[in-house]
């Protein structure tokens, strides 16, 4: 947010010294000159049908129905339907003048589109931007914390809903804090975690303290409206690269428990760059978390990004991210969109202690043509060639032995031109995404993949291709990413082995259905000043 740089010389998270393309920084300064009036003079006028036919639009992924859009908001279960709240800008796909979009859904995979939530007031403390933030249930009364953006500053901010959840009215003693902790010099104070135990009301806030490192600050309140700051959780160190660099910033905080096992999730920040989420396991008690292990939250970096979570009815604990575009700004004004939301996902606690992710079970509910191949048998220099459609679920189940290389080729034209390949090195226990030929246009072809968790030579892959996303899941271990095939005949998918001899015990893949995306009748703004 242009907070300047530190001192202190820091390592950076990737070799490749160069910004890839498409990647978000998130504006400083007054982005007035952005602003426009479209919106809060007008009914929003939807534009979904207008990209049906853009190959790169994603079917089954959550997107905006125009312009831009980043980090899920307010994730939440709301008398049995699912509330997802989104960062939107309808006027341009590009990050500015931030309203807060929403949509329902009965079960995480079709979803429709509800009147706008959230906007800025002009004289407000969010008069350039409504941005990230949660829903909390206040004894019955839908609450929406969030950051307002007003120059270059974020405070938390109030906003009470109806019984629908379509009408908001902000509170009018925003913002509720008037800035970071008294004699603390922080990078950035924005983003909210926000849960309650017994009377009192805890809030995270994610922070960092320049010359040091991320942090997560706590305060609590009884009313959350009057906030006493109790201190940081968590402090990170911004001049360490092992095992993980972990930024000077730290947003989206999130903190939750899992089997015993509490999780602080957090997205690494650093001068205006969004680069990726982590997460520390370890036991949170008296206001300080005590951290065992750190690992990376998906191995796509910035393609899963700003993740949140909830608790939902039946108990998930349900995750959803930014998956942010591998294209430059040109190409995405010229698109006329930016940005779609992952799958939602199921988290659970495997017994090595590390996060497992799996997309919902409803997912399956759209899938359509299904191709199943006999077991069998591949050794190296041995592969298999099938034709699929741009989007599509699949599932492998590889019996591997030591030694064994296996390579799985997506989105392959029939010369190799184009093709996204994924790569598994069983005594490596890795996955490793090559995209540097994933396009014949420019796009960001940075290398990404690491480690993942193989027992007994066992391995199950889960991919989702639905045109320009991609989510593959190794043994639980997720990897998102984003892919821009130009040629309307790259669609095949070919196994082959490398190295070793590899058992296909199971191949099957399902073409998908486009998932419901719904224009309401009006997207009009209701929130009441």
């Amino acid at each position: 947010m242009g907070e300047g740089r530190e001192d202190q010389p820091r390592p950076r998270p990737h070799p490749n010294q160069r910004r890839p393309l498409g990647c978000h920084q998130r504006p400083s300064g007054h982005p007035d000159h952005l602003r426009s009036n479209h919106v809060t003079d007008s009914a929003l006028v939807p534009r979904r049908l207008a990209y049906d036919n853009d190959p790169a639009r994603p079917r089954f992924h959550f997107g905006a129905p125009t312009g831009w859009l980043n980090d899920p908001n307010g994730l939440s279960q709301w008398d049995g339907t699912y509330h997802l709240f989104y960062q939107f800008n309808p006027d341009a796909p590009r990050h500015a003048n931030i309203l807060w979009g929403h949509a329902t859904s009965t079960d995480l995979v079709n979803w429709q589109d509800r009147p706008i939530a959230l906007t800025p007031d002009a004289d407000g403390p969010d008069r350039d931007g409504c941005w990230s933030g949660v829903l909390v249930d206040d004894d019955g009364v839908p609450t929406i914390v969030y950051s307002g953006h007003a120059g270059d500053v974020q405070l938390p901010c109030l906003a009470i809903g109806d019984s629908t959840l379509d009408t908001w009215t902000k509170d009018p003693a925003n913002p509720v804090l008037s800035g970071p902790p008294v004699g603390t010099d922080v990078t950035a104070f924005r983003d909210h975690c926000v849960w309650r135990k017994g009377d009192t009301w805890f809030q995270l806030i994610g922070s960092g303290f320049r010359g040091i490192g991320g942090a997560a600050l706590l305060y609590e309140s009884p009313d959350l409206r009057s906030w006493t700051y109790r201190g940081p959780i968590l402090v990170g160190s911004a001049s360490d690269a092992e095992p993980l660099w972990t930024g000077t910033m730290w947003e989206c905080v999130d903190l939750f428990e899992l089997d015993g096992t509490h999780i602080l999730v957090v997205s690494v920040w650093d001068e205006g760059d969004t680069h990726y989420p982590i997460y520390f396991t370890g036991s949170y008690a008296d206001g300080v978390f005590t951290p065992q292990e750190v690992r990376p939250l998906d191995l796509g970096l910035r393609h899963f990004y700003a993740p949140q979570s909830f608790r939902d009815e039946s108990g998930r604990r349900i995750i959803m991210g930014w998956m942010q575009e591998g294209r430059d700004d040109r190409q995405t004004g010229e698109a006329g969109w930016s940005g779609v939301l992952s799958v939602a996902r199921v988290l659970s606690l495997t017994p090595s202690g590390r996060l497992h992710h799996a997309p919902v079970p409803e997912l399956t509910g759209i899938r359509a043509a299904h191709t199943s191949v006999a077991a069998q048998s591949l050794t190296a220099g041995q592969d298999m060639v099938l034709d699929a459609a741009g989007a599509a679920d699949l599932e492998l189940e590889l019996a591997v032995e030591p030694g064994t290389i296996v390579q799985v080729d997506l989105l392959r034209s029939p010369d190799g031109a184009e093709v996204t390949s994924l790569t598994i090195d069983v005594d490596r226990r890795t996955i490793a995404l090559d995209r540097s030929r994933s396009s014949l246009t420019p796009t960001d072809s940075t290398p990404l993949g690491g480690e993942i968790e193989i027992e007994d030579g066992a391995l199950h892959l889960r991919i989702l291709i639905d045109r320009s996303a991609l989510e593959i899941f190794a043994n639980g271990t997720p990897l998102a990413a984003r892919v821009y095939p130009t040629r309307h005949d790259a669609t095949g998918i070919r196994l082959a082995g490398v190295r070793g001899d590899t058992l296909v015990r199971r191949f099957d893949f399902w073409e998908m259905a486009p998932a419901a995306s719904h224009n309401a009748a009006s997207l009009s703004l209701t929130t009441e000043r």
